[in-house]
């Protein structure tokens, strides 16, 4: 990777703007008294990242289903506790703040008018979109392709963390101004894992209770670390299991077959897609807004004038 290498920014949008929801006070309101915390927060980090990071091409990948049914279907615990209003036969409303509910649509206008690609797909999440575009930046030849980088603060997209595609995560747990770079030198040290791939094989037998995935009982993140490391991967477990393999101790074996029915769909429901039905996508870094008399007339209405004033300014001054 040289500096004229292409620069691609995924963000992950959803977990930005709660982030910034719950990170900028509720006492920043437009004219009318309507909260816009969370779309002042989510544009300025969108200036701070094109200042800091020096993207040519950007991606607000959107969640056009929370909570798909292929995932429900497999695991129906899946997000359940989220769930606000069931809809039967359709996609279930999420749980969400009723001060962060109204900036949404807002947010999305704001990135219309700058003309920044928001791209989701039917059926599937934000993290699906992102593994599409990055098993696309993949497939290309190596000398055409772009450095990845994904803004997020949810841990399950470590998983495409790849050092040979130049593919890292910027994780937000310190937020925009201090984000923890995750590459496989970074998962090697915090998860004794040394791939994207190797991370997504301990999350299935670890589980994760804020997305109602049990795991395998009993086998916490470091024995399933120390489990892939040994058999180095989920299927390569799942054979010394079958087999009996003397580097399993009667009780991991036992919880792995007592876990044989969630170990058979779990790895379809953590696993990031990536063939998600994604279109074409323009996803170059506009330098100017696309529309900016409605960039202007949003600013005046919503109060945004200074976050939009930092994100033209980002545009403009981009390498």
């Amino acid at each position: 990777m040289t500096d004229q290498t292409p620069r691609l920014l995924l963000l992950d949008s959803a977990s930005l703007y709660f982030r910034a929801f719950f990170g900028v006070p509720d006492s920043v309101k437009a004219p009318d008294g309507t909260p816009v915390n969370a779309v002042r927060g989510l544009l300025d980090m969108i200036a701070r990242l094109v200042t800091d990071r020096r993207p040519t091409r950007l991606v607000a990948c959107w969640d056009d289903d929370w909570r798909p049914a292929f995932r429900v279907e497999a695991i129906p615990s899946y997000k359940a506790h989220r769930v606000a209003v069931p809809v039967p036969g359709g996609s279930d409303v999420e749980e969400v703040p009723d001060l962060l509910t109204p900036q949404v649509p807002v947010i999305v206008e704001v990135l219309e008018a700058f003309g920044i690609a928001r791209v989701g797909a039917p059926g599937f999440e934000a993290d699906d979109v992102i593994g599409t575009l990055v098993a696309r930046e993949r497939a290309k030849p190596a000398g055409e392709r772009a450095a990845v980088d994904v803004i997020t603060g949810d841990r399950d997209l470590f998983q495409l963390v790849d050092d040979e595609a130049h593919v890292r995560v910027l994780y937000t747990v310190r937020g925009i101004k201090d984000l923890e770079v995750v590459d496989q030198a970074r998962l090697a040290e915090r998860y004794a894992v040394s791939s994207g791939a190797g991370y997504a094989d301990m999350a299935v037998l670890r589980g994760d209770p804020s997305d109602g995935l049990p795991g395998v009982a009993g086998i916490g993140e470091k024995t399933a670390a120390a489990l892939v490391h040994r058999y180095g991967s989920l299927e390569g477990i799942l054979a010394a299991r079958d087999a009996g393999d003397a580097g399993l101790t009667a009780t991991q074996r036992r919880r792995l077959v007592e876990a044989a029915d969630y170990l058979a769909v779990a790895p379809r429901v953590v696993r990031v897609a990536d063939d998600a039905p994604v279109g074409d996508v323009d996803d170059a870094l506009p330098r100017v807004a696309a529309d900016p008399e409605r960039l202007v007339a949003l600013a005046e209405r919503w109060g945004l004038a200074s976050s939009v004033k930092r994100v033209v300014d980002a545009l403009a001054s981009a390498d």
